[in-house]
């Protein structure tokens, strides 16, 4: 398969599941994010929105990852 299968396959599988904390949860979402839109361009949520922060914070922090490194991230 190539990385594009892999990725799809990797994110077919990605559940919440016991054991797995919030922060990995979050890295997870940020790489997924980079990997199929590309660097965040939206705005920040509000201060009543704090789960949309948090996930909006991950996404950021992947600016610049190009979208096949994101993928790799990912699967790994």
């Amino acid at each position: 398969m190539g990385l594009e299968e892999d990725f799809q396959a990797a994110a077919a599988e990605i559940k919440p599941v016991h054991g797995v904390s919030w922060e990995e949860m979050l890295e997870m979402y940020g790489l997924y994010k980079q990997a199929t839109i590309g660097d965040n361009n939206t705005s920040k949520p509000g201060i009543l929105d704090p789960k949309g922060r948090k996930k909006w914070d991950a996404w950021e922090s992947k600016k610049g990852l190009s979208k096949e490194e994101a993928m790799t991230k990912y699967i790994e």
